[in-house]
């Protein structure tokens, strides 16, 4: 009992940066304080809340997105699925969210960064999340051809799902859907509609 009682008074010593001087305690809870601050403005900014959904508006969150919703939108997809009934697994809640939290941090450092390529590609997490699912709806029609079969992926040959091809320049001419509002209001003010 009294070894419980000793580690929850060390750890609670800790969390209150006891062991450290007055100024050096409020310094760290100040800049904790303005990193928490900044992160909640961020994720209000990026409109965070909308990636717990399905809705593909979130998708064209990241504006490179744009080409690809466009061809999905008018595309047969676009009448029958939604993102992630491609892009994310269906195999559990968790499994659905881990994913979406790991591309999603992957797609946040590339776009933050300006690291997008020009044509853009699966990563390798997504290539089998991707082939599952156009199995999982897809099954029954291409049971005798065993797309799998070889290493082939659906998309080897149905190369056109979002268009010809996927360069971030390749339907210049696409009718773009209106990108969903971003930002706080007090910054959208004096902006034309």
């Amino acid at each position: 009992m009294q070894v419980a009682s000793r580690r929850r008074g060390r750890i609670r010593r800790w969390l209150l940066l006891e062991p450290l001087s007055r100024g050096w305690r409020a310094a760290i809870f100040a800049a904790g304080g303005a990193a928490l601050g900044l992160a909640i403005v961020a994720a209000r900014i990026a409109n965070a809340t909308s990636y717990l959904s399905d809705a593909p508006g979130a998708c064209i969150n990241c504006h490179v997105m744009t080409d690809a919703y466009a061809t999905w939108e008018r595309g047969s997809h676009g009448l029958a699925a939604a993102c992630s009934d491609c892009h994310v697994p269906h195999t559990g809640l968790a499994a659905a969210y881990a994913f979406k939290a790991a591309d999603g941090g992957r797609h946040s450092y590339v776009f933050t960064l300006r690291r997008e390529p020009q044509v853009l590609r699966l990563s390798r997490g997504a290539e089998p999340v991707i082939q599952a699912n156009c199995l999982r709806c897809h099954g029954d029609l291409v049971a005798m051809t065993r797309p799998a079969a070889g290493g082939r992926r659906c998309w080897d040959c149905h190369m056109n799902i979002h268009g010809r091809s996927r360069s971030l320049s390749s339907s210049p001419a696409a009718l773009r859907p209106r990108l969903p509002p971003a930002g706080l209001d007090w910054m959208k003010k004096g902006l034309p509609p």
